[in-house]
């Protein structure tokens, strides 16, 4: 339950500050670009089964009202099925992952019939280890991150973003995977503004006291087990409790004063 205080003195503050002058577009995220250099060209996914997957998820959107949709790879795609049923069902959550994409695929999937639906209440966003392997530098993976989370704040002007930190990969906290994965994280946590984007990083329920990725989450060191989705599922909730919450906290009003400004 929102604290009626809180969401007053949130709503008058967002308020004071609309009435000021209207944002400017480049102003749509509190963080600028990390990297200067040319972004990769938004492009589908070379897998047929990936591009199959992307129009059901066109098609889902547009058949039903949504109050979540959590875009991302197979990390989202493989969500464990039960485990799902009992956390992200229940509140309206779609998932909308696509095995193998990096965030150029996943960019063309949102503007190509993704968000062709109602608008959610909220989008959770986890994208970008894919990059990786495509030998991209942290700062260019959380700019393909950033270009994401723009489209998304351009299109559901209205929703609530989680922005969600690249989860733990490898087993040893000194692999180096494992060490750009936190370069990233500690680059796209900078666009959490607290009213539009939301920033969280459940990873760490995921690794022991050393900072070990163990078999009995993750077999591979990349995707996770039942065991690994269910302790992901049970720290996710109060994020995506909060991110709902703030529908109650009249930040649609505070939306709509930016408009009108």
């Amino acid at each position: 339950m929102p604290n009626p205080i809180v969401c007053l003195a949130v709503t008058i503050a967002i308020a004071v500050f609309a009435s000021g002058r209207p944002a400017l577009a480049t102003e749509i995220l509190r963080c600028a670009r990390f990297d200067q250099g040319e972004l990769p060209v938004p492009e589908p996914s070379p897998y047929p089964s990936a591009i199959a997957r992307a129009d059901r998820i066109s098609q889902a959107v547009t058949s039903a009202p949504y109050s979540v949709v959590f875009f991302g790879d197979s990390l989202t795609e493989g969500w464990d099925t039960a485990v799902w049923e009992h956390y992200l069902l229940p509140r309206g959550v779609l998932n909308a992952g696509v095995s193998g994409d990096r965030t150029d695929n996943l960019l063309w999937r949102l503007e190509h019939g993704n968000l062709a639906g109602p608008q959610p209440k909220a989008v959770v966003l986890l994208i970008g280890t894919n990059d990786f392997a495509y030998g991209r530098s942290p700062a260019r993976t959380a700019d393909g991150i950033r270009a994401n989370l723009e489209v998304l704040r351009q299109h559901l002007p209205e929703a609530r973003i989680l922005l969600l930190g690249l989860l733990p990969r490898e087993a040893v906290p000194s692999a180096p995977i494992r060490i750009e994965v936190a370069q990233v994280n500690r680059l796209i946590r900078d666009c959490a503004d607290d009213q539009y984007v939301f920033y969280a990083e459940i990873g760490d329920v995921l690794l022991t006291n050393d900072g070990l990725l163990s078999a009995e989450i993750s077999t591979d060191q990349l995707h996770f087990t039942a065991r690994g989705y269910a302790l992901l599922a049970a720290r996710l909730e109060p994020e995506l409790d909060r991110l709902l919450s703030a529908e109650h906290c009249g930040f649609k009003t505070a939306a709509a004063l930016f408009s009108a400004s």
